[in-house]
């Protein structure tokens, strides 16, 4: 069984989340953007393997200890899909921009896409292709617990930015409505930044996405 914790991290308290399957603690951590002790001392106290780092895009709040985590463990990176390759070509950039001294350049052992698994232990996470906040974007899906990390695609009562480099305000909606929302109104989600909800509660209530807003 999958279980989780979510692991704020950088001074944007971006949702890092530890994943793990209870059967043979074998765990990966998503989207470590920073604060890699904390994210190293987390795994440690849950008794887990790390067996991989996985990414849904490229900004340095989420993708800015990746490399350090990856060279800790040993470990390979999943994710994002290869179109957010400039996000992570421009890691010295964003370093420069938001203070992130301790962010390394990365190259991914594995570019993901629609329609590929990525698997620990007993767990398999589908991957979904949602481009808009970036044009790399990636989410994850465990099926049998209906879970899902968006990333910065969706957040409780808003969606993600589409102000930055080949963000795509269109593009986001259309990720959203037809990528994510048919997984099911049960199917929980924890977003990139701030409290985790519902695919269903979004439908009903988002103003920017919501069925009202069509």
């Amino acid at each position: 069984m999958l279980q989780f914790q979510i692991i704020p991290v950088t001074p944007f308290q971006q949702n890092c989340t530890l994943f793990w399957c209870d059967e043979t603690k074998q765990a990966a951590v998503v989207d470590p953007g920073g604060d890699a002790q904390l994210i190293i001392d987390a795994i440690k106290q849950q008794g887990l393997t790390l067996v991989k780092v996985l990414l849904t895009h490229a900004h340095i709040d989420h993708a800015g200890a990746t490399k350090a985590i990856a060279e800790h463990f040993n470990v390979p990176i999943e994710g994002p899909h290869k179109e957010d390759k400039f996000w992570i070509d421009l890691i010295p950039e964003q370093i420069t921009r938001f203070g992130f001294a301790d962010a390394e350049l990365f190259e991914p052992t594995r570019w993901l896409t629609q329609g590929d698994t990525v698997s620990f232990g007993n767990v398999e996470l589908e991957v979904y292709f949602c481009p808009g906040h970036t044009p790399g974007h990636v989410v994850f899906f465990h099926r049998a617990s209906k879970l899902a990390q968006v990333g910065d695609v969706l957040f409780k009562g808003s969606i993600g930015r589409t102000d930055f480099p080949r963000g795509d305000h269109p593009t986001l909606i259309k990720s959203i409505r037809e990528n994510l929302f048919p997984l099911g109104d049960d199917v929980k989600f924890i977003p990139g930044h701030g409290p985790m909800g519902t695919f269903g509660e979004e439908r009903r209530t988002n103003p920017f996405v919501g069925d009202m807003a069509v």
